[in-house]
Order: structure tokens, then C-alpha cells, then sequence
């Protein structure tokens, strides 16, 4: 099989991705069933939860809308291709190679316009920040110094949610920012 099928019954190669195949109720659904951490945090939070919390950091940070939607879709490539460890994930540079390019294509259909280096380097910034106090609020852990602060710290949301809430949030903050 040389495909993959999504919950509203697309078929896809996430090899050779078409732009009509992104759909983003496909998106939300996946992220917000997969777990972060490879599911070693003690209770689970999802992907879509992650990326929940990244748009609201970027919220608070005065970031445009642009930006907040690229926060919100920031791991959408592992809708399709799953979600692999940091420490594996830099040592497969063919599953990088198809990430970059299913990211890429998402943005491009969803946010209207291309990203710049400064929007790509002020999203993942909140990715890492957002990763760094994930696992010291679930661990204990300092996983690594995080450059910028966690101005949503206090009011980040590290409960379990059931999948099907976290679904429908992410979708209405993203039509809520692709409609503006």
C-alpha cells in the first residue's frame, strides 16, 4: 500500500503530498489523538494540546495572527507521518526531508502568504520553550536552557482533555484565525 487514509477518506502518499490533500479536520482529529513525549509523560497530552498552547504563547507575545496560525499548525506534517523523538528524529534525514516538505506545503495552503525566516524563527522558538516547560512541568525535568520565557506559564492547560474537546478547540482557533 502506497498510501495512507484520513478520517474524512482521504487517500494520500505523504511521500508525494498534494496540496488538495490537506484537510485540516484531518489535522486536528490525528494531533489530537497522538501523545507528546512518545507518551512517556505521566499523564496523557496531546499534540494538538501542544500546539494549542503554542498559538496562545504567541498570542501573548503580540504575534500575528499569521504567526499564531503557524503555531497552531506548527506539527501539522505529523498528521501524516506521525511524530518521531528528537534524538531519532536528527538522525533520519529522509523523515526531515518529508516533514519540511508536508509543513511547508501546509503552511502555504493555509496561511495565505509565505513565511518568512523571522516567522519561522519566532514559531519554533515557541516550540521550544513550549517543549522545554512541558517537561519540566510533567518530569521535573530541564530538558535544556530555553531562550525566551514562558509568558503563558501560569495559565498553560496540562490536563488530561478528552480528544474529542481538544479536536474542536483546535478547529475553532483555527478558523478563528484563518477567517480574520
Amino acid at each position: 500500500m502506497s498510501h495512507i487514509l484520513t478520517i474524512t477518506g482521504v487517500k494520500m502518499d505523504p511521500t508525494t503530498p498534494h496540496e488538495n490533500e490537506f484537510v485540516i479536520e484531518d489535522i486536528a482529529h490525528a494531533l489530537s489523538l497522538m501523545t507528546r513525549a512518545n507518551g512517556h509523560f505521566p499523564t496523557f497530552y496531546s499534540v494538538a494540546q501542544h500546539c494549542i498552547g503554542c498559538q496562545k504563547e504567541a498570542e501573548a507575545r503580540g504575534y500575528s495572527k499569521k504567526v499564531q496560525l503557524a503555531c497552531l499548525l506548527h506539527d501539522a506534517a505529523e498528521a501524516y507521518i506521525s511524530d518521531i523523538t528528537r534524538p531519532v528524529k536528527e538522525n533520519l534525514p529522509k523523515y526531515k526531508d518529508y516533514e519540511n516538505v508536508l509543513l511547508d506545503m501546509i503552511w502555504d495552503k493555509f496561511l495565505g502568504t509565505p513565511i518568512t525566516e523571522e516567522e519561522r524563527t519566532q514559531v519554533f522558538d515557541i516550540d521550544d520553550t513550549m517543549l522545554y516547560n512541558e517537561f519540566f512541568h510533567f518530569m521535573n525535568y530541564k530538558l535544556f536552557e530555553p531562550k525566551s520565557e514562558l509568558l503563558t506559564k501560569d495559565t498553560q492547560n496540562y490536563d488530561f482533555i478528552e480528544f474529542k474537546l481538544v479536536e474542536n478547540e483546535y478547529l475553532d482557533i483555527f478558523y478563528s484565525l484563518y477567517n480574520a
